[in-house]
């Protein structure tokens, strides 16, 4: 059975929600499956490492990310 992803939702996603531009959601990520390399700067997603823990979900104030099945 395939393991569970996340997809991000770039039309939603505004790292400016996030205290201070730092993307609330990649800081969340502890595999670093999510990315930003600078505050202010949207986040990288590398789905094929993605784990389906769903803590980036839950982190994510603009409700940006969803779990794909």
């Amino acid at each position: 059975m395939p393991q569970p992803k996340v997809a991000l939702d770039y039309e939603r996603c505004d790292p400016e929600f996030c205290e201070d531009g730092i993307c609330a959601a990649a800081k969340a990520c502890e595999k670093k499956i999510l990315r930003q390399e600078t505050p202010g700067e949207m986040p990288d997603l590398n789905p094929s490492m993605c784990r389906g823990c769903t803590d980036c979900i839950s982190a994510c104030p603009r409700d940006a990310i969803r779990l794909m099945k």
